[in-house]
């Protein structure tokens, strides 16, 4: 081939790409929700911001979605939202289902919220034959580390047989996990807890953890938010000799605005903070203050997969890490697809016995102290339906008291 002729050649192509368009076949299929379900699993968590709640969200073209969390009147609030609209439109249903009842969602329902856009994002990854984390833009690390809290034994220790904190702290390095977490002076319910003597028994037995973890091993503690400002302060520097990965809720979540910054201040120890927090909105200033090192924001509890990579990119701007609370068995998937994409650090908490899920067959991918994304379509997890126990349904739309901006964006009615 001549020059003349390979530059007629290269100038056609444009064209013939114009006249030839890629075939469409992966576009997505025209479909309307027409019914959202809510069902009982068998081991329902009876608190309202751990629920494993069950919800589906059906079309007309026979895709499902699955979510989960929220309760059967949060969630049928929150559904009617849902009825009639294109399943795929993801961002539109969020920000609709949140005004649309005009007084902001609380903590609770916007765990219903989450429920359901989990649900969608379920849907939309079935619908494309992809998992939700190549929707989000492919795994950044080839697994999730994980940290585990008190569970690990040794092989072959009885499951009833005593164990010093040492001993624990040994046998979840060796499983694999990055980190041992601990409670903090844990006594029977009830009892008195004394702050002040509290402190020292802590430290003791953190020291014991870090001689169990090694030099080179993790440990993280749960204050638990039994601490007032100068107790608290007292026990992170009795901490600060023995090097935790992180110290969580120093302080109660009512006063988290003004005593973590002042705590980041007086202290050395990583803090992390907000297992308890729903929106952005309740944490965004402590993150972009850099207050803390890790946030404890987990699904559905901030409102579904649509705002927690929001809180992500939040988190990526201020390089704070996310350490997610642990959750349900669906959402802790959906954690997986989600956080695999996130380039900060990442751990997420095992908080499970291995043995398997009945109603859940297919959930997360756990091995070794560590969490995998699978290449499953949508969350990657398949139900049992006949274990589940059908106790609502949706099939009309709700309220909608909104207004449209010029622009097409939502506002209040």
């Amino acid at each position: 081939m001549d020059r003349r002729t390979f530059l007629r050649a290269v100038a056609a192509c444009p064209a013939a790409y114009l006249w030839h368009p890629f075939n469409a076949a992966a576009d997505l299929p025209k479909a309307r929700i027409t019914r959202v379900r809510i069902y009982r699993p068998p081991t329902l968590n009876p608190l309202f911001n751990q629920s494993n709640m069950v919800v589906t969200v059906e079309t007309d073209i026979g895709i499902t979605g699955i979510g989960e969390g929220g309760s059967k009147d949060t969630l049928e609030q929150c559904a009617g939202t849902l009825i009639g609209k294109n399943p795929f439109h993801l961002e539109a249903i969020w920000q609709e289902q949140y005004i649309a009842w005009f007084y902001p969602p609380g903590r609770e329902k916007t765990h219903a919220l989450g429920a359901l856009d989990l649900a969608l994002w379920d849907l939309k990854g079935k619908a494309l034959k992809l998992p939700i984390h190549e929707l989000l833009g492919g795994t950044v690390r080839d697994y999730c580390e994980c940290y585990a809290t008190s569970a690990v034994r040794p092989p072959g220790v009885p499951a009833d047989a005593p164990l010093t904190l040492k001993e624990r702290a040994r046998a979840t390095m060796d499983a694999g996990f990055r980190a041992f977490r601990m409670h903090a002076g844990d006594v029977e319910i009830g009892d008195v807890f004394d702050t002040r003597a509290m402190v020292r028994r802590i430290a003791d037995d953190c020291r014991q953890v870090r001689e169990g973890v090694g030099p080179d091993g993790n440990w993280c503690i749960d204050l638990h938010q039994r601490f007032d400002f100068n107790d608290a302060l007292r026990c992170c520097k009795a901490l600060e000799p023995y090097e935790p990965f992180f110290v969580e809720d120093p302080v109660r979540d009512e006063h988290a605005h003004q005593d973590l910054p002042r705590l980041r201040q007086m202290t050395a120890v990583p803090l992390t903070h907000g297992e308890e927090w729903g929106l952005k909105w309740d944490f965004h200033r402590l993150v972009e203050n850099h207050d803390i090192d890790f946030i404890r924001a987990t699904l559905p509890n901030v409102g579904g997969i649509t705002e927690m990579m929001k809180v992500a990119g939040i988190c990526e701007t201020h390089a704070v890490g996310i350490i997610p609370h642990f959750t349900g068995p669906i959402s802790t998937a959906a954690l997986v697809n989600c956080l695999s994409t996130f380039s900060g650090p990442v751990l997420l908490e095992y908080y499970s016995d291995g043995k398997p899920i009945d109603y859940l067959p297919e959930h997360f991918d756990f091995k070794n102290g560590k969490m995998y994304a699978n290449q499953r379509p949508g969350l990657g997890v398949t139900p049992e339906m006949k274990l589940l126990t059908l106790i609502g349904e949706v099939t009309e739309p709700g309220r909608r008291n909104v207004f449209r901006r010029p622009d097409g964006s939502l506002t209040h009615w």
